[in-house]
């Protein structure tokens, strides 16, 4: 595939978990424990995907490794990083305990059998349920496993992701200099548990536990209190960016919080939230996962900066090569973008998030 000279990378992949092979890094009698003989190591991520629905031919294939491999080789895309699928509602377990053992479990999982191709990188599960242990397993994964950063899941914990009780786990993002990202997947408790359609569902599900974490975080102050660490809020398109942009800049400014204990965003000299955003973003720790088509993708580009936005495949979920290479070319074909903008969107800023170096186009 021609791409003017860019090199892809992809932000945002998915693995299928091997609950077999994850069971091998578990203490055996948690294995023996029959809630988990019975329904498995992750718990489901909603109830809302029993719903009749098809979908498009040759989606949801599992890869593998060598399939991972072999998507690379055959789309052209220099890199990637790999996010979890079931593992996407890590949030929705109560007990801390088995978060903790089921996280370090996958984590090891996911290292030893994806990240034998340099080209390809995880991102670990972090148990947010013990901030404290998501601390040491941050620095577990990306010292010792090798890792671009961790995961932070959006629906379940019993806080919004700015609350204090998580901000050890972004300082020690901020010292390892590595990133974390929001990825939903979990759609439940959001006003639509009983729809019906899972079209509406999907549609629905990603951009809001997406906003939530975004604002929490953005109105906590998050990014300026860590500024060494990079965020990235994936899978969710563009519109929900726009619409956060709209209304925190307009809400902040007809209520203010008196902020007594400190504990807030704090705007520079004349700043209001959307220059604020526009500065997270220019001072690379902010991102945005955007896959080619969304129609405002150029709008946000022009107005919020071409470096906050980061293609991401979703692949092997609601995608083909073909409808990924179709993504791909929405951009490269795209006229109102420069060449460097293209760039940006298609692969450096991938890199500047997970921290890769860029590999030349073939």
């Amino acid at each position: 595939m021609a791409t003017n000279g860019i090199s892809v990378f992809d932000g945002d992949g998915h693995v299928f978990e091997d609950v077999e092979a994850i069971s091998k890094h578990m203490p055996n009698n948690w294995l023996d424990t029959a809630l988990v003989k019975n329904l498995g190591l992750f718990p489901a991520l909603d109830h809302l995907r029993h719903g009749l629905a098809s979908l498009p031919p040759g989606t949801f294939q599992n890869p593998g490794p060598d399939g991972w491999s072999r998507f690379l080789d055959e789309s052209g895309i220099a890199g990637t990083v790999l996010y979890p699928t079931s593992a996407l509602g890590i949030g929705r377990i109560p007990d801390p305990d088995y978060a903790i053992g089921l996280t370090r479990a996958y984590n090891d999982w996911l290292a030893e059998t994806y990240q034998k191709d340099p080209r390809i990188q995880g991102v670990g599960l972090l148990p947010m349920q013990d901030p404290e242990a998501a601390v040491e397993e941050l620095r577990r994964l990306v010292t010792q496993l090798g890792m671009a950063g961790g995961m932070l899941p959006t629906t379940g914990l019993k806080s919004d992701l700015g609350s204090r009780e998580y901000w050890p786990v972004y300082a020690e993002a901020d010292r390892l200099g590595c990133s974390l990202a929001a990825h939903g997947g979990s759609h439940i408790g959001f006003g639509f548990d009983q729809l019906a359609i899972p079209a509406g569902v999907h549609a629905m599900g990603h951009p809001f536990s997406i906003t939530i974490a975004f604002v929490s975080m953005l109105l906590h102050g998050v990014f300026d209190h860590y500024p060494n660490a990079r965020f990235g809020f994936l899978e969710a398109g563009v519109g929900w960016f726009l619409m956060a942009i709209e209304r925190c800049t307009g809400s902040y400014r007809t209520l203010s919080p008196l902020n007594p204990r400190n504990d807030y965003i704090k705007l520079g000299d004349g700043e209001e939230i959307d220059d604020y955003i526009k500065r997270q973003i220019a001072e690379g720790r902010l991102y945005i996962g955007v896959e080619g088509d969304e129609p405002t993708l150029t709008w946000a580009i022009k107005n919020m900066g071409a470096g906050g936005f980061v293609f991401s495949s979703d692949y092997p979920h609601e995608v083909t090569l073909q409808s990924i290479m179709g993504e791909i070319n929405e951009v490269l074909e795209n006229e109102e973008l420069t060449q460097e903008e293209k760039s940006a969107v298609l692969g450096d800023n991938a890199r500047r998030l997970y921290d890769r170096q860029a590999v030349p186009a073939k």
